[in-house]
């Protein structure tokens, strides 16, 4: 399973922030009255309705996609900390959280971006910064080649890498057994394999989140990921850009190293949910980011 690791880093998965602009329609869902006050509603996405946290005094806002088999409780401290100086938004992609499965089973990076594109549109939002953890890089990347002008910074944790080179002999056996009966038990040991160095809180707020995702949107995102070209998607984006590594071992496979311009720090004794793992040094890397490109 430790092969795997070089390339299954390669989800999401995702939390997103962001700002409204109020002279925007808000969608059908809310009033213009509502959309100004709420802090978590729904708004139709492009496959359903997808569950949107939104807060903050204003600015440039930030949006934070977050991983496979995530949602949006999992950046809750980075929330809190974002909206003390600007709006931070996240919502649950299709399939994840409070947000409706999509009916024609569609969990690509692709049909995720476009989720992102609805929530960035419905809530009137022409620029942001957008954070992606894992899966959710991979959706942030996506959403950055098709709307550049719109990403003012791009901020990756623990990414997803270049799914195309890993050797076929090694994908096989994983992606059988998880179309197989074995799924339940072959996911949740891949699962604990990256949460290496958690605490025992925060593997029972991952797996237990793992457990709530449907087998489609799993199988979905890493058929989706093993064709991701993450080289010709940032190619597009010539914004700031960089990449938070987690405390696991280095993945040949990672984002940096497919990008060796990209600028990245690690972020030590943490598992693949380092925002969780340590989440005030985490928030204190995020403000860096921020701080260093003014944005």
């Amino acid at each position: 399973m430790t092969k795997v690791y070089s390339w299954i880093m390669l989800f999401a998965c995702s939390l997103f922030f962001a700002a409204c602009d109020d002279d925007n329609p808000a969608t059908k869902l809310i009033s213009k009255k509502e959309h100004k006050v709420a802090t978590k509603f729904w708004i139709e996405g492009a496959a359903g309705k997808l569950f949107v946290d939104r807060g903050g005094p204003g600015g440039l806002p930030v949006v934070i996609v977050h991983s496979l088999a995530g949602n949006t409780t999992q950046w809750q401290s980075q929330l809190s900390h974002l909206r003390q100086t600007r709006t931070a938004i996240a919502f649950d992609m299709r399939g994840h959280g409070q947000s409706e499965p999509a009916p024609d089973n569609d969990y690509s990076l692709e049909a995720m971006a476009r989720d992102l594109a609805v929530v960035a549109d419905s809530l009137g939002i022409q620029k942001f910064v957008l954070v992606g953890h894992s899966y959710g890089g991979g959706v942030a990347a996506v959403y950055a080649s098709k709307h550049p002008d719109r990403v003012v910074g791009l901020l990756f944790v623990d990414p997803i890498g270049d799914g195309r080179k890993v050797p076929q002999e090694e994908i096989d056996p994983f992606m059988t057994a998880l179309r197989s009966e074995a799924y339940g038990e072959t996911i949740e040991a891949y699962w604990h394999s990256i949460l290496m160095n958690a605490d025992s809180s925060v593997v029972h707020a991952v797996i237990a989140s793992l457990r709530n995702t449907p087998k489609e949107v799993i199988l979905g995102a890493f058929e989706s990921s093993l064709e991701f070209d993450p080289v010709a998607a940032l190619a597009l984006y010539s914004g700031p850009l960089q990449t938070i590594v987690s405390g696991l071992p280095d993945n040949p496979a990672a984002l940096h190293h497919a990008l060796p311009n990209l600028p990245h720090v690690t972020l030590p004794n943490t598992s693949h949910w380092l925002q969780l793992d340590r989440p005030q040094e985490f928030n204190r890397l995020m403000d860096d980011f921020l701080e260093n490109y003014r944005i």
